[in-house]
């Protein structure tokens, strides 16, 4: 592979893999705290049954994302060292403090660990708030440094010198509010789709053979779908925010993402398809009139800036339109199902969901994940050629180092062992701990 491309493939792989563990780190610790609030409310000792296995799987789940975080921040320091430069001076901030938000989420996890049965119920629950704080405040402070990458500020930069710098400009850049809030609302719906998930398999197995498990996973799917279906409502409506903030500050990502190579009004919204550069237009697609320009500006008359307005070497990869189609199609279908599993238990008050339903609510937890990997894919593929908008390229800032493809395989080789090694760890923990046993152990 070529150079650049090597680094890019080694940091996006190990970033494609903390991601998913990251982002269950922020949203299972809330999925425990309101199953211990439920606890708290009615008794009901499903509810503190599920605070407790929930937490044996957070408790792993963390126990890889620090290393893969750790080595994230390694390899920024490897590969990258032209963009460390600018962010050592300008963006050390969030890095700083994330150190502060990280302690008080391993603090806490250990209280309500280790002392869970020396404290009382309130304090708990307030240890799993303080996680939850620590969880979200960590992820959004690193999520900083990515939305300072496509909007910065609080520096200049003159005859190759960094000069005026405020830290606090650079933290609160212009998209920060934005890009935090997306990556809470979407690691929150994460976490309820992946509980979801796993409570809709486990009650196809359990059935017909223990109605008491079916009945504690029928408690954690509908908790799972509430929270998921609420959560994947707001993230699109923040996306809807963030589409408005790419308009603004990144014009040539919205073309891309979008396909749009001519300036116009009334600007088509292309779903689906696949970008022709050579035909220029998006194939196979299915547009809706104007509704491009609407969304981006609130009305038909937004002029949208096409991809010919901007030299060539500006333009993102093609293939970002489908990786943003994908993010939008799997919102929609989350946001759908969670409507339909609701509707249908709440409202018209059916007792089981149709296997065609069970298959749906389980296949929820992995689009969920696809989702999040392929939002951050397009939010980094689309930023590019740059690694610092339009302030410095990526090309300028990888490193000189040789023979990187062979750090890439060694790279590629720790992740496989490394996932499925937690992926056993999982499976044999709880197989070892079956839910039949503590159930029986709750009724005695």
């Amino acid at each position: 592979m070529d150079h650049l491309v090597t680094a890019r493939s080694m940091f996006g792989l190990n970033m494609g893999v903390h991601i998913i563990f990251a982002t269950l780190g922020v949203g299972i610790p809330l999925m425990i705290l309101l199953a211990e609030i439920l606890y708290y409310k009615t008794k009901d000792k499903d509810y503190e049954l599920m605070a407790q296995r929930w937490t044996k799987g957070a408790a792993v789940l963390l126990g890889v994302a620090i290393p893969t975080g750790t080595i994230a921040g390694v390899q920024l320091a490897l590969l990258w060292p032209g963009f460390m430069e600018i962010v050592g001076k300008v963006m050390a901030l969030p890095f700083q403090i994330e150190i502060y938000a990280f302690f008080i989420e391993a603090l806490f996890l250990s209280i309500y660990v280790y002392a869970a049965d020396r404290i009382s119920r309130k304090m708990r629950i307030i240890s799993l708030i303080l996680v939850a704080i620590g969880a979200l405040a960590s992820a959004v402070l690193i999520t900083n440094v990515h939305a300072f990458e496509g909007t910065p500020a609080g520096f200049r930069i003159l005859n190759g010198d960094i000069v005026s710098v405020d830290p606090w400009a650079a933290f609160f850049n212009p998209s920060f509010f934005v890009t935090s809030g997306h990556v809470a609302v979407s690691a929150y719906t994460t976490g309820g789709f992946v509980i979801a998930s796993v409570a809709a398999f486990k009650m196809l197995r359990a059935r017909k053979r223990n109605p008491r498990e079916y009945k504690f996973h029928h408690k954690a799917l509908m908790m799972g779908l509430v929270i998921g279906g609420i959560f994947s409502f707001v993230t699109a409506l923040n996306g809807h925010e963030s589409m408005q903030k790419v308009y603004e500050y990144q014009p040539e990502k919205l073309a891309a993402a979008e396909g749009l190579f001519e300036t116009q009004d009334h600007a088509p919204l292309a779903l689906g398809g696949f970008t022709d550069e050579k035909e220029q237009r998006v194939k196979y697609g299915i547009e809706f009139p104007w509704m491009l320009s609407f969304l981006s500006g609130n009305s038909f008359n937004t002029v949208i800036t096409g991809l010919n307005d901007f030299p060539r070497d500006y333009w993102p990869p093609l293939f970002v339109h489908t990786l943003f189609n994908g993010m939008v199609i799997i919102g929609s279908i989350l946001i759908l199902v969670a409507l339909v599993g609701v509707v249908w238990y709440k409202f018209l008050k059916k007792k089981s969901f149709p296997k065609i339903f069970m298959w749906a609510f389980v296949a929820t937890g992995p689009l969920a994940i696809m989702g999040i990997e392929f939002g951050w894919i397009f939010a980094c593929t689309g930023r590019q050629p740059w690694v610092i908008y339009r302030i410095m390229r990526t090309s300028e800032a990888v490193t000189t180092s040789a023979n990187l493809h062979i750090l890439f395989f060694l790279f590629l080789l720790v992740y496989i062992v490394l996932v499925a090694a937690v992926a056993l760890v999982l499976v044999f923990y709880f197989r070892r701990n079956p839910l039949s046993k503590e159930l029986a152990a709750q009724a005695d």
